[in-house]
């Protein structure tokens, strides 16, 4: 059954993780500059500060390092307050939840403002009761803090509270820690859809079909099914 339901943001709600790998593009782009290709994949395995400092001496950047980072992370900002697009199928899966007045959370590592601002552009922040950052939770996914803190928020039962998740690490969190999981597909972890399967009570490709997941969930159908 489904008593409850947490949201991750970032490649399950919302079509936004290629946002890291173009970022340190579109920040050079912003200011006349054109980037290497492949750009993003240099970056990617850098801390911010580590990739700031690459910018900064491969395009003679003479800005501080602090004032790099800080324009980067205003053209994330800027991406979900603009850009971003929500998953196929989230609103109408969004809407069918809470018609049936199954009360919604997010837990998200995103920061809060940009990731609200793009869910009430959206048409989306109206559907969830509670929001609790990873910053605000005191731990990352790798610990079930956050769900833990956005189920109590909601009032509902661990075990009938499902968490939706894409990031197959941050499935295997709430599986162990006892959340139901629906693993929902992203193209940023297209090559650990195995993994993320094998700890999902039920595996969505997409939002498209709620009856088959409601259906399945309201049985409580066993781990590793794909809808």
């Amino acid at each position: 059954m489904i008593t409850g339901a947490i949201f991750d943001v970032d490649g399950t709600l919302l079509n936004s993780m290629y946002v890291w790998d173009n970022a340190g593009e579109w920040y050079l782009e912003g200011m006349g500059i054109e980037a290497e290709p492949g750009l993003g994949a240099v970056l990617y395995p850098m801390t911010m500060e580590d990739g700031a400092g690459y910018l900064q001496e491969h395009y003679g950047l003479r800005m501080s390092l602090n004032e790099i980072i800080k324009g980067i992370q205003r053209t994330v900002e800027d991406f979900y307050r603009f850009r971003v697009q929500p998953k196929e199928g989230t609103e109408d899966f969004l809407y069918q939840l809470w018609e049936k007045k199954i009360p919604m959370g997010i837990a998200t590592s995103s920061p809060r403002q940009p990731v609200e601002e793009a869910l009430r552009r959206l048409g989306l922040w109206k559907y969830f009761t509670v929001m609790i950052t990873c910053s605000e939770a005191g731990a990352g996914k790798d610990k079930p803090d956050v769900y833990e803190q956005v189920r109590e928020r909601l009032g509902t039962d661990r075990e009938s509270t499902w968490v939706f998740e894409d990031a197959p690490f941050a499935a295997v969190t709430a599986a162990q820690a006892g959340f139901p999981v629906g693993g929902i597909y992203d193209s940023s972890s297209r090559e650990q859809q195995e993994e993320l399967r094998s700890v999902s009570r039920i595996y969505l490709p997409n939002f498209k079909d709620f009856s088959s997941f409601y259906d399945r969930a309201a049985a409580n159908m066993g781990k590793g099914e794909g809808v």
